[in-house]
């Protein structure tokens, strides 16, 4: 083992040992002597959940709130903070988490890229700020007295004022897909955030003012950085929870500027890490199935098996076409939602698939940059450094040539999503060090029915493009190709080219049985002072994008906090 690796070891011992926390009691050249501290709450995550509970936890004086976060402040990325820097925030190495999926059997046994935001805003400092709260189908399907639509959508519009949310204008090439939509059998809405989704397509949501985005860190936490009571520390790595005999949480422990520190709780913890990260704090805090954590050397304090199951995602596919003039918009803004499988549990009324109008001019050659390299190279190739930059490198170079900026402004999708899977994955533990990633298996399309829903999907999508609105503008596919058109080569196309949407739910799940995760208030079951406040406590997940229900989720667990202080 390196000494790196020995003096980290050493230094969790220590902690770990140690029942005095009034001081540090490692010392060593390159860490400095820090004296611990005592907060009401922690928060770990500094993402669209995370924001929303420290800022709403911190806007009461009295109380002492720490917010913890691995990234970097935002303003070290100000991509991150502009209304059109998503794309340069997605290629950007420095606020993305870089995670790859165990070997898919559902999707040509490749590795997945897995990666999601990182730094203050989270996930929600790098998406393209759609804003849409889901269905009312959606959440009656939790099944959770009080989180049913009449339940959550005064939190809803308590984030609508805060975020300024809106729409953007129409353009000729939005208005054609919509025009097309319609024609294929869809419905348009005029607000597809008042709960109705089923076959409904419009304008999305989206949170921004002028050039700025309005995430959760802008709206939330940055108005109450100056406000004493409010700590944030980035570059910050969660190691674990602390528990006392009685297992409440009394501590946390986390690493930053090399140092491992340990912060007092006064109250409680509230995790919201995302569906991939806040299962593996759980874990390596002694909370999950006892087998996992025995195995990689960590006590048990609570015995939960389903931590870092249910693990559910929207995988996608697009299919490009070439149009005669110039797409006129730089934005996925038109979204659409319909029910094309009815062989599958969900009522009549559910959306199973999502169609997004993709204009490549918006953000293709970021997407290549970052995607082209993951699905191009075997994974042992991707892992040596120099081959992912020779792919960027080269992407970015073709794109300096004015002929093919020119094609790009073309060129439009029609990304078909899965919105309603049926598959299961799971988040495992690679190891007891918090360095190291989780093993991540999404399971993409192990049940039947959602590669039987993804065919119909792009069939739906095909249907669409062809209607004479999009005629009209030009609907030359490109890829896949018309060549490809019976099911089985359909079917292999779609587990060559499935993605993330990187929309990561369920590894905590909410519910009022014994097995679930956390109850109805967000509370861990068999830990006192713990709550989860993020997309891993949601049952099933949305059919529409997870940042507006994740905020909404990180409100209610501000709210239930204070009503149970």
């Amino acid at each position: 083992m390196p000494w790196t690796e020995r003096i980290t070891y050493w230094r969790r011992w220590v902690f770990r040992r140690r029942s005095d926390a009034n001081q540090v009691t490692i010392r060593d050249g390159n860490t400095r002597m820090t004296p611990n501290e005592a907060f009401d709450y922690v928060v770990i995550g500094g993402g669209s959940s995370g924001c929303v509970v420290a800022g709403q936890l911190a806007s009461d004086p009295s109380l002492q709130v720490l917010l913890l976060e691995c990234g970097d402040r935002a303003e070290a990325n100000p991509e991150t903070l502009r209304a059109d820097g998503y794309k340069d925030a997605f290629i950007n190495d420095l606020v993305m988490w870089e995670r790859f999926s165990v070997p898919q059997a559902g999707c040509a046994n490749k590795r997945l890229y897995m990666g999601s935001g990182r730094g203050m805003g989270g996930s929600g400092a790098v998406n393209a700020m759609v804003y849409l709260r889901g269905s009312q189908s959606d959440f009656a399907l939790w099944n959770i007295d009080g989180w049913r639509w009449p339940d959550i959508v005064g939190e809803f519009e308590a984030l609508e004022r805060k975020l300024v949310v809106h729409r953007r204008d129409p353009t000729h090439a939005t208005e054609a897909f919509l025009a097309a939509a319609t024609q294929a059998g869809f419905s348009r809405s005029d607000d597809l955030n008042d709960g109705d989704l089923h076959g409904r397509i419009g304008y999305e949501w989206m949170n921004y003012a002028g050039c700025q985005r309005r995430n959760s860190y802008v709206a939330f936490v940055k108005p109450m950085l100056e406000h004493s009571n409010l700590r944030v520390r980035t570059r910050a790595r969660a190691e674990r929870i602390v528990f006392d005999a009685e297992r409440r949480a009394v501590a946390v422990e986390y690493v930053q500027d090399g140092a491992l520190m340990r912060a007092h709780l006064r109250r409680e913890v509230i995790v919201s890490s995302g569906a991939i990260e806040t299962p593996k704090l759980l874990m390596l805090s002694g909370i999950g199935p006892a087998d996992e954590l025995i195995r990689q050397g960590i006590s048990v304090v609570s015995a939960s098996d389903e931590v870092g199951k249910n693990f559910h995602d929207h995988p996608n596919v697009t299919l490009f076409y070439k149009s005669k003039t110039p797409i006129d918009c730089n934005y996925p803004q038109v979204y659409g939602f319909h029910r094309v499988n009815p062989n599958t549990p969900w009522p009549l009324e559910q959306s199973d698939t999502c169609y997004v109008f993709y204009p490549a001019r918006s953000s293709l050659r970021e997407a290549l940059i970052r995607m082209l390299p993951a699905v191009a190279l075997p994974y042992g190739l991707y892992r040596r450094p120099i081959m992912p930059k020779l792919v960027r490198s080269s992407v970015a170079l073709g794109f300096r040539s004015p002929h093919v900026r020119r094609f790009v402004e073309h060129v439009y999708g029609i990304v078909v999503i899965l919105g309603k899977p049926q598959s299961r994955g799971t988040i495992r533990l690679r190891s007891a060090d918090s360095q190291d990633d989780p093993v991540v298996d999404p399971a993409y399309f192990e049940h039947p029915n959602d590669i039987q829903t993804m065919l119909r999907g792009v069939q739906l999508a095909r249907t669409l493009a062809e209607q004479t609105p999009l005629e009209h503008i030009g609907n030359l596919e490109l890829f896949p190709g018309r060549i490809i058109r019976s099911q089985r080569r359909l079917e292999t196309w779609i587990r060559g080219n499935a993605m993330t949407t990187y929309h990561y739910a369920g590894t905590c799940r909410m519910g009022t049985d014994d097995r679930s995760v956390v109850d109805a208030k967000l509370r861990v079951r068999g830990v006192r002072g713990v709550r989860v406040a993020d997309a891993s406590i949601m049952p099933f997940v949305p059919v529409s994008a997870l940042n507006a229900p994740s905020m909404m989720i990180g409100l209610r667990a501000a709210k239930f906090i204070r009503e149970s202080s």
